[in-house]
């Protein structure tokens, strides 16, 4: 999929917004390969609407609550990512699951940051699901967005360790780290073009090159 030499993106917040703000930031480099052309909430009083609005960026909030169901929120939207021209949607801790035709209309064209190693550990509370499973290694992953909950294609991962005695706290705190490092590197790698699918699956080989995966930082 090729996008324009900028591809607009949209980032999708439900809460302060801290992996958007490390997106913002990233974004500012000249050589960036994506401008943030929007942010929008599905809450009125989110945090990260004001931190959005503060660096320039159109911020805007659409309250699911009036809606009959989900398909109707869904639309509304839609249509105001389509008037704002966006290429490119990022989820950055957007709490509301997407109809399926939302999700079809933007399929290759929205990503998700999700906080362990997928397809571990799906859904909600995934660093306490981490420390009841035992795992050694924890962390985030990339990935575009499918109908079916947190199993779409990878991006990309980082990894922490779990130490002894890390509570869903601890653990979340090394996480989040790891998070605001990976999640700019990848939706460049998207927006520029290099991320693509090929049979259901991210082709890992022009995402990454020779030089091996993107992050193990």
């Amino acid at each position: 999929m090729s996008f324009p030499e900028k591809t607009r993106v949209a980032i999708l917040i439900s809460g302060r917004g801290s992996n958007m703000v490390s997106v913002i930031e990233a974004a500012k480099a000249p050589d960036y390969p994506a401008e943030i052309a929007l942010v929008l909430s599905n809450r009125p009083e989110a945090a990260g609407l004001k931190r959005a609005a503060e660096a320039g960026i159109p911020a805007k909030a659409i309250d699911h609550t009036p809606f009959a169901n989900r398909e109707s929120f869904d639309a509304a939207l839609d249509a105001a990512l389509r008037e704002a021209g966006i290429d490119l949607v990022c989820l950055a801790g957007f709490m509301r699951i997407f109809s399926a035709g939302f999700v079809e209309a933007w399929a290759g064209r929205m990503i998700n940051i999700h906080p362990s190693l997928l397809p571990l550990f799906r859904g909600t509370h995934t660093h306490k699901q981490a420390l009841a499973a035992g795992v050694r290694l924890h962390g985030c992953t990339v990935h575009y967005v499918v109908p079916e909950l947190d199993a779409g294609p990878i991006i990309a991962q980082a990894a922490v360790p779990v130490l002894p005695g890390d509570d869903p706290e601890s653990l979340a705190d090394r996480v989040i780290v790891q998070e605001h490092r990976l999640y700019p590197k990848a939706l460049a790698l998207v927006a520029a073009g290099h991320a693509p699918l090929k049979d259901g699956r991210v082709d890992f080989a022009a995402a990454c090159g020779a030089e091996g995966s993107l992050h193990s930082l």
